[in-house]
């Protein structure tokens, strides 16, 4: 397979009961060129490793890069030189991938073939199938900063799966894409250990992955996460706003703080302020936590309370909030003609938005199309629905009474 000038080699992410045996080599190719009298370049054979009876793919794939060179046999040689190239020598450790393969086994023991399989019955016409994809933006700077990797897979799932629910979808599986120039298997873990978490959260199946290494292409120590949910719903249970009437109750459910939006701003907010990432900053129920745990908080996975609220009936309309906050996500809902009345003090903005308008001193507009302001996901229900759906959220699942909706286009914040 290759990308652009690379040639990736991929390793298949299996999940065998004890360690598997190395593969052996197997040359899928090979071909020569005359370019000097007694001197050909020599393509290099790719290692291939299979397994059977899995029912769901992860493979590493490394990238090969024309930096650096290494002794021992194997990978690119010329005839001539003394000493030939190896994929190690040029930045790639396919023993830290093979062993990042075993792990991977433990936490997710399903995974193993070319492509991941799922049991679906799908009749044409009755159900619609919802895609969704995310990454998590500057947040990884964060978790690079702060050393917090075993949470970052649970934002990761949570962009992904809280956009399809909106559908009103059951979230079915989850794939993920984990790239880095040098292959941290100890670090990798624990991110793959936070995305096992996310969709056991969302109770979806984690069908498989890609990990890439490809030096130097990003910095030591970092890496770049995406993902890709898959969800189902039934064509007469689709949420999509068409039904959406002046009147209707608007309810709130807390995030946990800032999620994965707005970073880019948290981060020079952060600067600005002159704190380190262990100082302390207060919490809502009194307690205090450190600006990084306050930044790195995972977001929260709504799948399951909102398929319950769902199921009460009088759903109309969802939202995620995410990128463009309140302002510009709770507009997309609407029927055309209609807009929402927000009332901003029907519940309490955690104290981490606080700090970070006013040490940037940003005004509430901006802040209010940047960041959730501790409302991750809304809904917009009937009236007749509205009080049930109030009365059964309490405690840590508590939703808010935020507002209603209203003729005229647009957030009207009173």
């Amino acid at each position: 397979m290759a990308a652009a000038a690379d040639r990736l080699l991929h390793l298949l992410r299996a999940a065998p009961a004890s360690p598997a045996p190395a593969p052996a080599p197997s040359s899928l190719g090979r071909g020569a060129f005359s370019h000097k009298p007694r001197r050909s370049l020599r393509l290099p054979s790719l290692a291939a490793a299979g397994a059977t009876g899995a029912s769901g793919m992860r493979r590493v794939a490394v990238a090969c890069s024309p930096a650096g060179a290494g002794g021992g046999g194997g990978g690119v040689g010329v005839e001539g030189d003394e000493e030939g190239m190896t994929y190690k020598g040029a930045g790639v450790d396919i023993d830290a991938g093979t062993e990042l393969v075993r792990r991977i086994g433990r936490l997710a023991p399903a995974i193993g073939g070319f492509g991941g399989l799922f049991p679906f019955v799908l009749t044409p016409g009755d159900q619609f199938l919802v895609a969704g994809t995310d990454g998590v933006g500057t947040k990884l700077k964060l978790a690079f900063e702060t050393g917090i990797h075993d949470t970052i897979g649970i934002d990761l799932v949570a962009m992904s799966v809280n956009d399809i629910v909106t559908s009103g979808a059951k979230p079915l599986f989850f794939l993920d894409y984990y790239a880095t120039s040098k292959l941290d298997v100890d670090l990798a873990e624990k991110v793959i250990k936070g995305i096992v978490d996310g969709c056991q959260q969302s109770d979806c199946a984690l069908l498989g992955g890609e990990t890439a290494e490809m030096p130097d292409f990003y910095k030591e120590g970092e890496y770049d996460l995406s993902g890709f949910a898959v969800g189902a719903v039934k064509k007469d249970k689709v949420i999509d706003g068409k039904n959406i009437v002046e009147g209707d109750i608007i309810i709130g459910l807390p995030s946990s703080g800032v999620h994965s939006n707005g970073f880019s701003l948290a981060r020079r907010v952060l600067e600005k302020s002159g704190l380190s990432l262990n100082d302390q900053l207060p919490r809502n129920d009194g307690m205090t936590t450190t600006v990084g745990e306050a930044l790195m908080e995972p977001t929260v996975i709504y799948v399951k309370k909102v398929l319950e609220i769902i199921s009460k009936g009088g759903v109309k309309g969802i939202a995620h909030i995410t990128g463009g906050g309140f302002t510009d996500n709770i507009p997309r809902v609407f029927p055309s003609g209609l807009g929402a009345k927000i009332f901003t003090a029907a519940w309490e903005v955690p104290p981490v938005f606080r700090w970070i308008q006013e040490v940037g001193k940003i005004e509430d507009a901006e802040m209010r199309r940047t960041f959730n302001m501790g409302i991750g996901m809304v809904l917009v229900v009937s009236k007749e629905a509205a009080d049930g759906i109030l009365e059964g959220t309490h405690g840590p699942n508590h939703a808010y009474r935020i507002g209603e909706v209203i003729s005229g286009e647009g957030v009207h914040y009173v």
